[in-house]
């Protein structure tokens, strides 16, 4: 396994196609979820992977907020290959490459044990994203 810390503009072109197309698996066709998944903050952002055997199996991306400067949004988090603890493992490493900062994800609700483990908390009430229950959680470091 081998993780990879980028900005877009250091990707290459296989590296992006292997983010977008994980991205609209997941996200798109299983979530059957019809949303511009690919946007101006894949720019701007950072993308952390992880790879096995030269594969893509797991991925995040974080940038700055512009409407909270000093504050890292991350999102996008994904696994492929679910149950064997690649979101936890990349979650770890990204969390190793983000400067101490103040924090901010979207979690789908089902998703909120996964990033309390990290120290998020709950700042909102549930709310629709694009048809799925989300929540605002932040963490303080």
């Amino acid at each position: 396994m081998k993780y990879y810390c980028k900005r877009f503009e250091d990707c290459s072109v296989d590296e992006l196609f292997a983010f977008f197309k994980a991205r609209q698996d997941v996200f798109v066709v299983e979530q059957n979820c019809v949303y511009p998944d690919i946007d101006e903050i894949d720019r701007i952002a950072t993308h952390v992977w992880l790879e096995e055997d030269g594969a893509l199996v797991s991925y995040l991306r974080f940038f700055e907020r512009k409407e909270e400067p000093g504050t890292i949004q991350i999102g996008r988090v994904l696994s492929l290959k679910r149950r064997a603890h690649l979101g936890t493992a990349l979650m770890e490493y990204a969390l190793s490459k983000i400067p101490e900062s103040s924090l901010y994800l979207e979690a789908q609700v089902y998703a909120i044990p996964f990033y309390e483990q990290f120290g998020f908390q709950v700042t909102s009430e549930q709310f629709l994203e694009d048809g799925i229950p989300h929540v605002k959680m932040r963490l303080q470091r």
